[in-house]
């Protein structure tokens, strides 16, 4: 699997292309912002996108989501319990940071626990993550021994669970599934650098 990665945005959000070697097919995981740098990112490499799968709904991890979506028409997967966090997106990034963005687009479809997202021959099976927000989701890869976290967990940090809609208790059951991957499994997270679910669980 090959991946770029992107650190976007005011909160440096981590956005990932990430393709498939061999068909070059692509999935874009959260367009955290400059959508049209992320665009030059694929053609430049002649990738072929084929879906936006959002980790979960803040603000900051879908600002590029606009215009990734209209330059390649491809489909928004996002769990359906975060889709109430897209459609406040403007309203959190003004009230955050004071920003004025534009509305992103809703999503295509919805993502479910366990379901499997394939690409050309790489496959990544998605984990419902609750506790930072109520729709977060990781995506795996046994294949390749890694994991998209998004704002669950970071290298020495996981995701704050003090908002409104946070839950501190399904945040530590999301926590153990992801303990349970194999310790060498790379985390590759929402902010931050890389890290080892090994290193974490420590």
């Amino acid at each position: 699997m090959n991946i770029t990665t992107l650190a976007l945005g005011p909160l440096n959000t981590n956005c990932y292309i990430t393709s498939c070697p061999q068909t070059l097919e692509t999935i874009i995981i959260d367009p955290a912002d400059e959508g049209s740098l992320i665009s030059e990112k694929i053609l430049e490499q002649k990738l072929k996108p084929k879906y936006i799968i959002l980790t979960h709904g803040h603000f900051d991890h879908v600002l590029g989501l606009l215009e990734v979506k209209l330059n390649f028409d491809i489909p928004i997967l996002i769990h359906t319990d975060d889709q109430f966090l897209l459609k406040k997106t403007q309203s959190n990034a003004h009230h955050w940071l004071k920003m004025k963005v534009d509305p992103v687009p809703p999503a295509d479809s919805y993502l479910k626990d366990d379901q499997t997202i394939k690409f050309g021959t790489q496959t990544l099976k998605i984990i419902h993550s609750p506790g930072h927000t109520p729709g977060s989701i990781c995506l795996y890869s046994a294949q390749n021994k890694l994991c998209f976290t998004g704002d669950t967990l970071f290298k020495n940090a996981i995701g704050r669970t003090d908002l409104s809609y946070s839950d501190p208790k399904l945040m530590q059951q999301s926590l153990k599934k992801l303990f349970k991957l194999p310790a060498t499994t790379t985390i590759y997270p929402g902010h931050g650098t890389t890290s080892t679910i090994g290193e974490e669980k420590q």
